[in-house]
């Protein structure tokens, strides 16, 4: 039997024993403290860094993120693992001129796409990885060009007319009575583009592959020479149904850089709306997912509870998803008596609708013919392939920030993490369902224990380049932020990992044996942004 700490997740180690770890199997660390946050940071000789990755994974560390940061004449390639109550981040540095490094795929296959990003952002290659294909770079910029290298200019090299995508190498379909079934990238809903190839035999389908990366906007280049005001605007469009999680992070890894303390009832506000914006997407969600196996009532209440929580947000913070509100020092709203009065009726409200329906939901025959055992991701697979959220949570996993790596307020709090066992559309449904009543607790408590004083606090002049990095609990997972600030407070680097970068793998590996009616309902189980993993 594996080894499992009693919440369920694998036991891993605190995040002070892994440079100790690392010692021990003789790859030597040197700290970094040039990159404030609640992270733990430390250098390593490029030499070691796929070593790094088979000695950390075999200790069940999590593997969350990676990214590269142009610094003539180098590239500083930066991975942040994740331990049992916070984060490592590991740094190197290579060449700009031919860099290589082992890649940490092997050892972690969630790092495979975003190697592959990084490879085509910087131009440098990391060796033995398991998929050379391109991932990102469709055809809006030649081969030999980099457009996170300094000199690539902000606006690219733009053509009169994009040339089509048509020849990315899909794997091939063969064998007898074996077809392939293409879906996308544009789809019959209003939905953002995406490819879905199946391989298929009769009904059932055998595998899925996906191809992303069509509305990659440049949000990291467009964010160098921003100020820092401007820099949270645009972070909260990196994916517009979590503007306040990307918000929050973004303003975090800022103030931390300038050793910035946010005031307490700030703090909470932002804690307000991050579960109100939790709490709206879970709605839609439970809604769609009704809604695709046919059950037409239920996503009609459920849009119904969605659209009056999202007309209230409206009515406090003066946008429907709250978009503008998180901003650095603090947020751009306070809450008044009334406000408040508002905000508890409303979450009062909800729980009294949630009693009737979601037992409906649970319970109700016809529905759960169709999503139990529909989709299964097994437990061995969500840590696979590092999965987050309520995908990971569906299958077993307990993971979260609020709770595991408790940044204010939720240091002052109890978060209940539901989980369950069965992997499916089901259980990935069941989750959603308990985090509304988990954030709807969450909320109560944040507005009857909102303290006095300020919400903000100017955001300090800058006189050196300083880095900072934040970790936030987005409603799909683990958000996480790194901002690099020049002398000047300018941009100088950013890059935000969105939850669906690890998610979205996960559709691929819950597919097979699915038929194809139910690929609707086991896309929308898990709901990637395509515009939190296009860049």
């Amino acid at each position: 039997m594996k080894n499992l700490d009693q919440q369920g997740q694998l036991a891993a180690p605190d995040i002070g024993a892994l440079p100790d770890l690392l010692h021990r199997a003789g790859i030597p660390t040197k700290e970094v403290i040039d990159i404030k946050g609640s992270a733990l940071v430390v250098a390593v000789e490029a030499r070691f860094w796929g070593e790094v990755a088979a000695v950390t994974a075999a200790s069940h560390v999590r593997w969350c993120a990676v990214w590269g940061e142009h610094r003539p004449p180098e590239i500083v390639i930066t991975a942040a693992l994740a331990g049992k109550n916070g984060h490592l981040l590991i740094r190197t540095a290579i060449p700009d001129a031919q860099g290589e490094l082992p890649s940490q795929a092997l050892s972690y296959p969630g790092a495979n796409r975003p190697e592959r990003y990084v490879q085509e952002m910087f131009g440098m290659h990391f060796v033995s990885h398991p998929d050379q294909r391109r991932w990102m770079r469709h055809l809006a910029w030649e081969a030999d060009q980099y457009p996170l290298r300094k000199d690539f200019p902000l606006a690219g090299n733009p053509q009169a007319r994009t040339p089509p995508d048509c020849d990315y190498p899909f794997i091939p379909a063969e064998g007898e009575g074996l077809y392939e079934i293409p879906v996308g990238p544009v789809h019959a809903g209003i939905i953002e583009p995406g490819h879905f190839r199946f391989q298929a035999m009769g009904e059932d389908i055998l595998s899925l592959e996906e191809h992303l990366g069509y509305v990659h906007k440049g949000i990291e280049k467009c964010a160098e020479g921003r100020d820092v005001s401007a820099l949270i605007r645009l972070a909260a469009r990196v994916s517009g149904d979590s503007t306040v999680a990307h918000a929050w992070a973004a303003c975090q890894a800022c103030e931390s850089a300038v050793d910035l303390t946010i005031p307490r009832r700030a703090q909470m506000i932002r804690a307000i709306l991050a579960e109100r914006e939790r709490i709206a997407n879970h709605l839609g969600d439970i809604g769609a997912c009704c809604n695709d196996v046919g059950f037409s009532f239920a996503q009609v209440q459920f849009s119904r509870l969605r659209e009056l929580w999202q007309r209230q947000n409206a009515a406090v913070f003066g946008h429907r998803l709250l978009m503008d509100v998180v901003i650095p020092g603090g947020v751009a709203q306070d809450i008044g008596a009334e406000q408040i009065i508002l905000l508890r009726q409303s979450v009062e409200e909800m729980l009294l609708e949630l009693q009737d329906l979601l037992p409906l939901l649970y319970e109700y025959p016809s529905l759960q013919d169709r999503l139990c055992t529909t989709g299964v991701l097994s437990l061995d697979m969500a840590r696979k392939i590092g999965a987050l959220g309520y995908v990971a949570r569906g299958s077993g996993e307990c993971w979260d920030l609020r709770r595991d790596a408790p940044y204010p307020p939720y240091d002052k709090v109890v978060v209940t993490v539901p989980r369950y066992s069965g992997g499916d559309c089901s259980s990935r449904l069941r989750v959603r369902g308990y985090e509304v009543l988990v954030s709807l607790d969450l909320l109560d408590e944040f507005i009857t224990n909102l303290p006095a004083g300020e919400i903000g606090k100017p955001f300090p002049s800058i006189k050196k380049a300083c880095s900072g990095v934040a970790f936030i609990e987005g409603w799909r997972g683990e958000i996480l932020a790194y901002v690099h600030l020049d002398a000047n407070g300018n941009v100088s680097r950013y890059f935000p990992r969105d939850p669906s970068w690890l998610n979205w793998p996960a559709l691929e590996a819950l597919i097979s044996g699915v038929i194809v009616p139910d690929f609707p309902i086991c896309n929308k189980s898990v709901n990637g942004s395509y515009s939190g993993h296009d860049l």
